[in-house]
């Protein structure tokens, strides 16, 4: 038995805004959006995301999420130059003693996103 994939599903308030800045920003594929039922889904390099908004599976009480999200990368410099004019920036890249260079930056949703690539010893 096996795990086959980790996709998060995360709230949000505005499911249109949420799939614009992962396509328009981050670049992934919007790969479902159902405005009746409230969810989207979008994709890039293997890598799911999905959106709902509150329904009666999935109520809440504004947004909240009490870590962030970490996404690896082969071109961590490269997605930095794309992302940092057109984000909220929470820390610029920089390289890190546990071997790690990374940034993080807020999704339009306010969740934090960090970008990470090994650093070649």
């Amino acid at each position: 038995m096996r795990f086959n994939e980790l996709r998060p599903m995360i709230w949000t308030e505005d499911l249109e805004g949420s799939v614009a800045f992962y396509t328009g920003v981050l670049g992934f594929e919007c790969d479902a959006l159902d405005q009746d039922q409230g969810w989207a889904s979008v994709s890039r390099d293997g890598v799911g995301v999905m959106f709902c908004r509150p329904n009666q599976h999935m109520p809440h009480d504004g947004l909240g999420f009490t870590g962030s999200f970490y996404f690896t990368t082969d071109d961590v410099d490269g997605i930095w130059d794309q992302v940092a004019d057109r984000t909220r920036v929470v820390y610029g890249i920089e390289d890190f003693p546990y071997g790690m260079r990374e940034f993080a930056v807020y999704d339009n949703n306010g969740y934090m996103l960090q970008f990470g690539q090994e650093i070649d010893s």
